[in-house]
């Protein structure tokens, strides 16, 4: 407990800093020194003590739609750095989303729907693959790793790019269906929603998306040492959380021109190509996390649990 409390006066004005940078006037965090305290430092530890400085610990951060994956793997990033020394890298599977160009030709050949970034078979495998190869190696130097801009649902030119100067220790990579598995094929055939019903008729999309979870994106998964999953109550709450993020983003960039932030009807509809995958996700990921962060209704961790010692 001693070393959690000394953990705790080390890193708090540092993680409180970067909480309220992500805050605005309508959505503020509560308890913040007990999600700090009681649950990140905690988890912070577990990741410390399985690092190892000859190669990079691949940590995997899963969770729904605005479930928050953002901000916990900044803060634990945050902890790791300035109380443990190690240097951590902390990306998402989004800024590997395929281009826009890409998913357009992706739209013509397999299903329309996949113009629509978020599932598997929308980002870009080999990439992900030379990433985790890459940054493992001993001779390690730099890296480019792609940016992908929301507001413009594209990806930022190669100047934007992030530039990964060190071997990191640690790298975080957080996604939505990050560690998701495939659905047996008899699964599929009942539409689960309007947009399955109306857009899926034949079941290629979701035939699709679900092959390349059995086949390239198991594969990609296999790269983690360890699977962090935050999981909400159901998907309705995850919905309301994404909308908020999506006011956020408004409120962010809303001076810009050309920019392709969402109504809410456009995150209704887009949240579900998430559905599928995202309750698929509340049982096999309670079972294939190393650990399991429970949140409740109003966005705070609840309980942590701990399953690989």
């Amino acid at each position: 407990m001693q070393e959690v409390n000394d953990c705790f006066t080390k890193v708090k004005k540092d993680c409180l800093k970067f909480i309220a940078s992500q805050e605005t006037k309508k959505d503020k965090f509560k308890n913040k020194d007990k999600m700090i305290k009681s649950y990140l430092i905690p988890l912070s530890f577990w990741i410390a003590k399985r690092a190892n400085k000859k190669k990079p610990l691949m940590i995997g951060l899963a969770g729904g739609q605005g479930s928050g994956k953002t901000t916990i793997s900044s803060i634990l990033a945050l902890i790791l750095q300035k109380y443990f020394k190690l240097k951590v890298f902390k990306v998402s599977i989004d800024d590997f989303y395929k281009t826009r160009k890409d998913r357009k030709l992706l739209s013509k050949n397999k299903h329309p729907l996949l113009i629509t970034r978020g599932v598997p078979g929308t980002h870009d495998i080999d990439l992900m693959l030379k990433f985790f190869k890459k940054v493992k190696l001993k001779n390690f130097k730099s890296l480019k790793v792609p940016k992908f801009n929301k507001a413009i649902d594209d990806r930022f030119k190669k100047s934007l790019w992030y530039k990964l100067k060190f071997k990191p220790d640690v790298v975080i990579f957080e996604g939505w269906c990050v560690g998701a598995r495939a659905q047996k094929v008899s699964q599929l055939k009942k539409p689960i929603n309007s947009l399955e019903k109306v857009y899926d008729q034949d079941i290629k999309w979701r035939s699709h998306v679900n092959n390349q979870l059995k086949t390239k994106y198991k594969t990609l998964f296999k790269h983690l040492d360890g699977l962090l999953y935050l999981k909400a109550k159901n998907f309705n709450i995850l919905r309301n959380w994404r909308l908020k993020q999506e006011r956020k983003l408004w409120v962010q960039t809303k001076n810009k021109k050309n920019l392709k932030i969402m109504s809410s009807g456009d995150v209704i509809n887009f949240m579900q190509t998430y559905q599928r995958i995202t309750q698929q996700m509340f049982k096999d990921a309670i079972k294939s996390s190393s650990i399991i962060m429970k949140l409740n209704n109003n966005h705070q961790i609840q309980t942590i649990k701990f399953k690989s010692k």
